[in-house]
């Protein structure tokens, strides 16, 4: 059984950061690209970030270029989005994927989805 558990989220000052884990488990974690997505209130899925199975190519939406950064540790099957300089905009819950697409800005594209976890930037 397939598990992605999110981790890290809470309530933070703009300009202040916080950083996503995602623990994966029931699956090879090293055959899967990893993206993140956000989901505010009233509004879609959109995608934040992106990161191939091995670590070596990375995409960001453009609202978050140069502010979030997304790594992974193959070896502790966990995806991580370090998220700074935080705005009221951020605020969203943010769900991590797995999926073998590499049409990595697309929610088709990932297979396996976790719970998310809540990110609330105050002004």
């Amino acid at each position: 059984q397939v598990q992605l558990v999110e981790s890290g989220g809470g309530l933070v000052q703009a300009g202040g950061s916080l950083r996503l884990s995602c623990a994966a488990s029931g699956l090879t974690f090293s055959v899967y690209n990893m993206g993140w997505f956000r989901q505010a209130p009233g509004k879609e899925r959109e995608f934040v970030a992106y990161i191939s199975r091995s670590g070596g190519s990375t995409y960001y939406a453009d609202s978050v270029q140069g502010r979030f950064t997304i790594s992974r540790d193959n070896a502790k099957n966990t995806v991580y989005l370090q998220m700074n300089s935080l705005k009221p905009e951020d605020t969203a819950v943010y769900y991590c994927a797995a999926g073998r697409s590499s049409l990595y800005y697309s929610r088709r594209a990932y297979d396996y989805w976790g719970q998310g976890t809540q990110v609330t930037v105050s002004s």
